[in-house]
């Protein structure tokens, strides 16, 4: 998305010429002249007709694949042919970083029409924000979070200024589709469409995914039923159904691997990792991906050590910090960057030679994002290259590329029951209103569930905490609101996820970036270093009050660390591929000496004890019993829940088994197993969870607990782990 991709390889046009016609001859004359482009690529041919008619649309391509041409030519088209006014088109991104990337590019496609495009988020200077409150540009690049803080915000006349969009791309679709900020971008652009009083058309951009026909339609928000709409993905196969398949052609994927471009490796270490990406592939531009920033830390240190120019890129780094990162790695060659998936969107970080996986994402989506920033050049292929540093991550690592190998990507789906986002979103609609009427409050968002009728219990809710006044038939915002989100102008309500606490790390007056707390709490001997940027920093003063850590720089010493946010856990899916490989499935991949023999050993010494073709292995050591289902840490704590009377209540289940009492008989099995039925139970909540569900706050608490149970459940894969055979088995006298 974020990188501009013409015809290269264009197929003829045949028959289809005409289509270009549609156009507008400036535009026409431009990607002819300006960009020297002779033909378009087959996904932006396909989406001129659809898109100039009007219609929602998904446009599914791989890395790369002119996305952002295939939806800004035919809209710019339109624009000039219906002659529309004022802020015509949103552009929204989930990244601030894309949108910083695309605006030029946009703007100068809007300029062939004498066209202006500007960019507004939450690094945009005010004097930027007065100068579009007062000339509206005909497209407005944003982020939904932004986008709300226009229709709250007392600054902006929203109606002024938003009132005449006609259409919206939404850019990495899945990365929204497929978290809370999906909800969120679905509630404010119904309420958007209030302010126009007309349909919007929405156009989505998405990498490979499993559903992308239920992507579409997901877009489509209140008007799925209502409104046309197609998926466009020239050269992308598309699954059968909505529920799961493959991302790319099957021919593609082969010859893909076939010519040897995924290599996967075992090195022991992250150390070990460095050593090898430091002597790999000199005099190339190479992108590693690690998933997590204490990685990225860690390794960024250990090259720069070996006197490898390196360059990070992570969400704890600074703004400024990790622009210099990307534009220095843009314009080098010989060089490294390290990253997490921040660089996985279209982020443009020039022409890359390699990727390297430390480890192993957790989905073949992610995969296929990662390995799509290669092979761009003519003459050159798509590769990636895994050093894996622990057995268990090389068999997620084989257990991916054997999903990939089929075809497989994750459908993209949104987390149920967004209660808490429903309350968010009462609570900024009364904000941009002023005042609700209690009885019409649900046509706010058109009918689009949940945040209708059904909402009725957490309006009531939020009236009775103080949250919402309600006078003479109308709501107004209260005073509870007020203490709990009411600074800034309200600018937490915005946002609709938390973002743990963090430290600001600051070198003399330079913002280095942001630190975990514990990292300046925890006891440690000798004097207090962090790792960040790649570099180590000895600790001069910490402001409490502020958050804020003051620094010098360091030799060495430095300690990285962030907590972990979210629901951790690999899916059903992945889980089960890992057990094929256990079995002797192998990943049609390069793989190395290293790597082989890591995976013949524990196949010869993990497997017998942890799988079995014909179901699954319930086994004790000694006092100790797990049940080895190898279907997720969902389905996992869903199990977990559901078969209390067999199940250790002090135990936080796994990816790949769960722990059964140690008292546990083949009889007690049994009877545990039979009378489930189709009667599975939610998981245990801890209470941190629900403090870590943004607008918590706002919900009564069976509600909240309701909501996080709700994402940690997964009754699909539950039910076809219990309706395997299950061996039991006592290793006690062989361990």
């Amino acid at each position: 998305m974020g990188d501009a991709e013409g015809p290269a390889g264009a197929e003829p046009a045949g028959g289809e010429a005409d289509v270009l016609d549609r156009l507008d001859p400036v535009v026409l004359h431009h990607i002819v002249n300006t960009l020297g482009w002779p033909d378009l690529r087959p996904l932006q041919r396909a989406a001129i007709t659809p898109l100039m008619d009007g219609e929602d649309v998904v446009l599914l391509a791989p890395t790369a694949g002119g996305k952002t041409e295939a939806a800004c030519f035919p809209l710019l088209s339109a624009m000039a042919g219906h002659r529309w006014t004022g802020t015509s088109v949103l552009y929204l991104c989930p990244l601030k970083a894309l949108l910083n990337n695309l605006a030029g590019r946009v703007d100068t496609y809007a300029q062939w029409l004498g066209r202006r495009a500007a960019l507004w988020h939450g690094d945009t200077k005010e004097s930027q924000r007065q100068r579009i409150r007062a000339e509206a540009p005909d497209i407005l690049l944003t982020t939904p979070e932004s986008l709300e803080a226009m229709l709250i915000g007392v600054k902006t006349d929203h109606a002024r200024l938003l009132g005449t969009v006609r259409a919206v791309v939404v850019d990495e679709v899945h990365a929204f589709a497929g978290d809370d900020r999906g909800w969120h971008l679905l509630a404010v652009l119904e309420r958007l469409e209030r302010v126009t009083g007309r349909p919007i058309q929405r156009v989505g951009l998405s990498a490979t995914v499993g559903n992308p026909g239920h992507l579409l339609r997901w877009l489509q928000g209140a008007g799925a039923g209502s409104r046309t709409g197609q998926v466009v993905a020239p050269g992308v196969h598309l699954p059968a159904t909505g529920a799961s398949g493959p991302g790319e052609q099957a021919a593609e994927a082969s010859s893909r691997r076939s010519a040897g471009e995924v290599e996967l490796d075992y090195v022991g270490s992250l150390d070990n990792a460095a050593k090898l990406i430091a002597s790999l592939h000199r005099g190339e531009k190479r992108l590693v991906f690690c998933d997590s920033r204490r990685q990225v830390e860690e390794l960024g240190a250990a090259l720069r050590a070996r006197e490898v120019t390196v360059f990070l890129s992570h969400a704890s780094l600074s703004v400024d910090e990790r622009t210099r990162s990307e534009q220095a790695f843009a314009e080098a060659r010989d060089c490294v960057i390290v990253s997490t998936s921040t660089l996985e969107l279209g982020i443009d970080v020039g022409d890359l030679d390699r990727v390297v996986q430390i480890d192993s994402p957790a989905s073949v989506a992610s995969f296929l994002q990662r390995i799509g920033r290669t092979g761009r050049r003519e003459g050159t292929v798509r590769n990636c290259l895994f050093l894996t540093t622990r057995e268990d991550t090389l068999l997620q690592a084989a257990g991916l590329l054997l999903l990939w190998s089929r075809g497989w990507v994750e459908p993209v789906l949104p987390p149920p029951e967004p209660r808490h986002l429903v309350a968010q979103q009462l609570l900024a609609v009364t904000l941009q209103q002023h005042k609700l009427g209690d009885r019409l409050w649900e046509r706010q968002w058109n009918g689009l569930a949940p945040f209708d009728r059904s909402a009725a219990p957490i309006l009531r809710f939020l009236t009775e905490e103080g949250f919402l006044d309600s006078d003479g038939g109308l709501l107004f915002v209260g005073p509870e609101a007020e203490r709990r989100f009411g600074k800034r102008h309200f600018i937490e309500l915005t946002a609709s996820f938390t973002a743990p606490p963090q430290f600001t790390v600051l070198s003399g007056r330079t913002e280095i970036g942001r630190t975990d707390p514990s990292v300046l709490t925890e006891e440690r001997p000798g004097p207090r270093r962090l790792l960040l940027g790649g570099r180590s920093w000895q600790v001069t003063y910490i402001d409490w009050l502020r958050k804020r850590v003051f620094v010098e720089p360091a030799d060495s010493g430095g300690v990285a660390k962030w907590m972990n946010g979210g629901i951790a856990g690999l899916s059903y899916a992945l889980t089960r591929a890992m057990r094929e490989v256990l079995l002797g499935a192998d990943p049609p991949v390069s793989l190395t000496r290293r790597a082989e023999a890591c995976l013949a050993g524990q196949r010869e010494t993990d497997a017998p004890d942890t799988v079995h073709p014909d179901g699954t292995l319930v086994t004790r050591v000694g006092r100790d019993v797990r049940w080895w289902t190898w279907a997720g840490y969902r389905a996992n704590a869903t199990l977990a829940a559901t078969l209390q009377p067999v199940a250790d209540p002090l135990q936080r289940p796994t990816d790949c088994w769960l722990r059964l009492r140690e008292d546990l008989t083949p009889a007690d099995w049994r009877a545990a197993r039979e009378s489930v039925g189709e009667n599975l139970v939610l998981p245990d909540v801890d209470p941190r969870a629900v403090r870590g569900l943004k607008f918590s706050a706002a919900l009564p608490e069976r509600l909240a607990v309701a909501t996080v149970a709700a994402r940690l459940a997964d009754f699909e894969s539950a039910r076809a782990v219990l309706s395997e055979p299950a061996r039991l088995v006592d290793l006690s006298s062989s361990a």
